[in-house]
């Protein structure tokens, strides 16, 4: 699908208040990739038609974040109380029930969204390309990002903050282009897929016990793990299991597996599209890595994009050099 990608569609520097921080039944943080292919199909669907812009794939960087958290050694969310709007509601508040607290996290963000995309309006003159930019700028400032709402860009845009829609450069005037792009997407880190160290640790866990699962091998790379070991000098030392250098590693969802077959569209009571196929699933899990964008080479390796298998009934996000293998679930 990534190779029909011939332009670049960059949004930096987005301010999101309030996105979503319970990615999944077992991750929090930063929200779950599937929000911003969301996000990336939202916004095609928006166009319909209007521009002539294809959506192929969709990179996240983020430079800062604030989660709504209080706590030192355990987090705990700050959660909140419904605005009591209803009669109903205001009848069981004076009869000294309030309206119940809701269970959500939250976070606020600083990201960059790199947008994979194709289409004629790329060979318009550059001017024309940045007046598209910014109306797609403003689109996305009127869409939600994983539940968040994205604060409108006070003042003149500067080089730093400007929307901008781009040609892919050919040849190897790409690395050249690639490298001022990622110069401005310092400070920064890029969420990549590692499906091949989850694996690759499986294969380790299984040297000692035989019977290790993905599952096993997940749990295992979340987790910070110390262990004790003998130093030079014949003491015990205690070592934990995240040495320097093997990078920031973390537990990510990256889609959904199927628990049901098909079922016919508007045959499922209270489903939010009676008009579209539905499934039951439960998440997809993996490895994911945040790296900084100038330790990249090529602009493929940040964009992730949708894929979908109906036989084995996996729906999940992918990054580009990431081979279909299996993930926990």
């Amino acid at each position: 699908m990534l190779t029909n990608i011939n332009g670049l569609l960059i949004l930096p520097h987005l301010r999101v208040q309030n996105a979503n921080a319970i990615s999944s039944q077992h991750t929090w943080g930063m929200p779950s990739i599937t929000a911003f292919s969301g996000l990336m199909t939202a916004l095609e669907r928006k166009l319909a038609g209007a521009i002539d812009l294809e959506f192929y794939g969709v990179g996240v960087i983020c430079h800062g974040y604030q989660t709504q958290t209080n706590g030192d050694y355990v987090q705990r969310f700050n959660l909140r109380r419904p605005s009591v709007v209803t009669q109903e509601e205001m009848r069981k508040f004076e009869d000294g029930t309030p309206p119940s607290i809701v269970e959500e996290g939250r976070i606020h963000l600083d990201i960059t969204l790199v947008f994979g995309v194709a289409g004629d309006v790329l060979t318009e003159n550059e001017e024309k390309r940045n007046e598209i930019a910014a109306n797609l700028a403003n689109i996305v400032a009127t869409l939600r990002i994983a539940g968040g709402s994205v604060i409108p860009q006070t003042g003149q845009p500067t080089r730093r903050i400007k929307p901008t829609l781009q040609a892919l450069a050919e040849g190897g005037e790409r690395a050249t282009q690639f490298r001022q792009l990622r110069r401005q997407w310092l400070p920064g880190f890029a969420l990549l897929s590692r499906d091949d160290l989850l694996h690759s640790h499986l294969a380790l866990l299984r040297e000692q016990n035989p019977d290790a699962t993905l599952l096993d091998a997940w749990l295992d790379k979340s987790r910070l793990n110390h262990f004790p070991v003998t130093d030079d000098k014949g003491n015990t030392v205690w070592q934990h299991s995240r040495q320097q250098g093997e990078g920031w590693i973390v537990p990510i969802p990256v889609g959904y597996g199927a628990l049901s077959d098909l079922h016919p569209a508007g045959s499922v009571a209270n489903a939010r599209d009676d008009s579209t196929q539905f499934c039951f699933v439960e998440s997809v899990y993996s490895l994911g890595e945040w790296r900084s964008p100038h330790r990249l080479n090529d602009v493929f390796e940040l964009l992730w994009y949708p894929d979908s298998d109906e036989a084995s009934g996996v729906y999940r996000c992918r990054n580009h050099d990431t081979a279909p293998q299996a993930t926990a679930n």
